[in-house]
């Protein structure tokens, strides 16, 4: 099962008018890290940043000269990410601004199928959140001293660690089939399911020969009593 974990910046908010200037993600296969990545800062095509934004990431106008657009890019993209699960952190907003990019580009938009959204899973695990990837990664433990600003590929392989906590932490994710998101027609996540397979191979048992036979012979023993409770009539 192939998943890359992704992550985008943006020139802005809106999804009509601002660009992607940053996208970067990892792979998974069978919820273990592979080791590829896809990275690329990207011109955003004479859109300027705006400086809310600019804040948030980092990333000026400056840093982008040189840079290709995302039509140069996109080619690269769909063979990375081809018959993969998409797992993005608030994945409305990432997956919205990718479906305009391929908007203008004539490309076919992302099948809402494939797409797992990270903070649905976290708003159902931990109602009471936070729920922010910095909170998520301190409630796991997850080192994320190096996120100083926000980055499209370093974001993506702290949510990759995340992800993995929030469907039940590695032993569990050994086991996971599936992470089923279903939206509505507003583009919102509507349910989730997660699908639990048999194991392989089972587990190797962990009592003594000793211990499974003082556990029979206390079974044993409260067997006897019961049947002469119910003898006394007690």
């Amino acid at each position: 099962m192939r998943e890359i974990i992704f992550d985008t910046e943006t020139t802005g908010l809106d999804m009509r008018d601002d660009r992607i200037i940053e996208l970067g993600g990892v792979e998974l296969v069978n919820r273990f890290p592979t080791g590829k990545t896809f990275h690329h800062y990207i011109n955003p095509q004479g859109r300027s940043i705006h400086a809310e934004a600019q804040a948030v990431h980092g990333i000026s106008m400056a840093d982008l000269q040189g840079k290709p657009s995302f039509a140069e890019i996109v080619e690269e993209w769909i063979a990375f990410t081809d018959g993969a699960k998409l797992v993005a952190h608030n994945a409305t907003f990432d997956i919205g601004f990718l479906n305009v990019e391929f908007g203008r580009l004539g490309h076919p938009a992302v099948d809402i199928g494939r797409v797992v959204d990270t903070l649905a899973l976290a708003r159902r695990r931990h109602p009471m959140g936070p729920n922010s990837l910095d909170a998520l990664c301190r409630r796991y433990g997850i080192d994320n001293a190096r996120r100083t600003k926000h980055g499209a590929l370093l974001d993506s392989e702290l949510l990759a660690e995340v992800y993995i906590e929030l469907i039940g932490g590695k032993q569990t994710a050994l086991i996971l089939d599936t992470v089923a998101v279903q939206m509505n027609g507003a583009g919102e996540v509507a349910d989730i399911d997660i699908s639990v397979g048999a194991r392989p191979i089972a587990l190797p048992p962990r009592l003594s020969e000793a211990e499974r036979a003082a556990h029979a012979g206390m079974v044993a023993t409260l067997g006897e009593k019961a049947l002469w409770l119910k003898v006394m009539g007690a």
